[in-house]
């Protein structure tokens, strides 16, 4: 049974229902699974294995190329374990083609999106967990269309494989490479999405030819705060990035930027990132969208300072500010760069290690969710 069908967790969100589910695929299941499955169609088991050489190793996706597959067996064989998760219907370029972001549609017609950044020492591709997303953050493109459904574990490996072959076969500038880091930054909530994408990020760091033998800590999951998920993720014993998205460090105004803050509050959720920190002596790092006029006050940073500091000095934490990438007519937008100074100044006197993040694909509607609306 694969890992997106086994008995679903209970979520805070759960997605609408009566949609078809996506088709089982390699990926989203386990080395064993992947052996019963090749059986069950009648082949012998070590089928799996050169499947799965073919898809994380070699990143194949040509069936003539797979040459050690009987040839009258072939097709049957890809065809079911590896069938057409999505279909890219746009690719934008920015950076001189060194950010490539990717609309994809999935078998249902839903849209997605990802983005390939590649940098001089490094290539991350940020991923969707989620069709749209539930969390309702007004400042956020994804959040204003609502949550349309989860993606499967494999539909959210694809992403990162497709990035791993465009690489691969030096269409990305700087010649052929590979995929360093992942971060679920995307569209969707990933904690809402939790079995799902704990199966992606075992498939990620398994070792080759069983997934694509990341490092763990190349990987990095964001929530805006689900709590219980946080908590159950520091005891999966996978040493990922936990990424907060905080965006402020009061509850009245957190409850109007990230409305989930109504159900657990900035302490709360604070408190369930330094017990990530804890349990798995991983620095968390605390995302904030720098909003002008909203949450980029010099008090502000004093707070989130404080509220930080109060779980301990022992460098716990670290705060990336991201300016923000306003959508088309909204209220929200970046931070004056005075401001952003200012700001970053408050926190790393106070001790807090601050970083902005540098901001790429402005140019292709680089805000997670723009491309997915305007098409729709």
């Amino acid at each position: 049974m694969s890992d997106d069908e086994r008995t679903p967790l209970p979520l805070v969100f759960d997605e609408p229902v009566g949609r078809r589910k996506p088709p089982r695929h390699l990926a989203g299941c386990t080395p064993d699974e992947r052996v019963e499955w090749v059986k069950e169609l009648g082949l012998p088991g070590f089928r799996a294995k050169q499947l799965a050489t073919h898809y994380f190793a070699r990143l194949t996706d040509d069936p003539a190329e797979m040459t050690d597959l009987p040839a009258g067996q072939r097709d049957e064989l890809v065809g079911a374990l590896l069938p057409t998760l999505m279909t890219p219907l746009r690719t934008m370029e920015a950076d001189r083609g060194t950010t490539r972001k990717t609309l994809w549609k999935l078998f249902d017609g839903a849209l997605v999106e990802s983005v390939l950044m590649r940098y001089p020492d490094r290539a991350t591709v940020c991923v969707s967990s989620q069709a749209g997303c539930g969390m309702a953050c007004p400042f956020c493109a994804t959040g204003q269309g609502g949550l349309q459904r989860n993606m499967s574990t494999g539909e959210i490996v694809e992403q990162v494989v497709a990035a791993a072959r465009s690489l691969a076969r030096g269409e990305v500038p700087g010649g052929p490479g590979r995929v360093s880091n992942v971060v679920f930054m995307g569209m969707g909530e990933p904690m809402a999405n939790y079995r799902a994408v704990i199966g992606a990020v075992r498939r990620l760091t398994d070792p080759q030819p069983d997934g694509l033998g990341m490092s763990a800590r190349g990987v990095t999951v964001s929530t805006v705060g689900l709590v219980p998920r946080m908590l159950q993720l520091a005891e999966e014993g996978i040493p990922v990035t936990l990424a907060l998205s905080l965006h402020a460090p009061d509850d009245e105004l957190r409850n109007e930027l990230v409305p989930i803050n109504t159900r657990f509050s900035v302490a709360e959720t604070v408190d369930a990132a330094w017990n990530y920190a804890r349990v798995t002596k991983r620095r968390v790092s605390i995302e904030y969208a720098m909003m002008r006029g909203i949450n980029d006050q010099a008090w502000r940073a004093d707070l989130l300072a404080d509220v930080l500091l109060a779980r301990g000095d022992w460098g716990w934490v670290h705060v990336n500010l991201i300016p923000l990438n306003p959508t088309p007519g909204s209220k929200w937008t970046a931070s004056e760069p005075a401001d952003e100074r200012e700001f970053v100044r408050r926190l790393e006197a106070k001790g807090i290690p601050t970083t902005v993040r540098d901001t790429r694909g402005r140019e292709i509607d680089g805000a997670c969710g723009q491309l997915a609306a305007t098409e729709a």
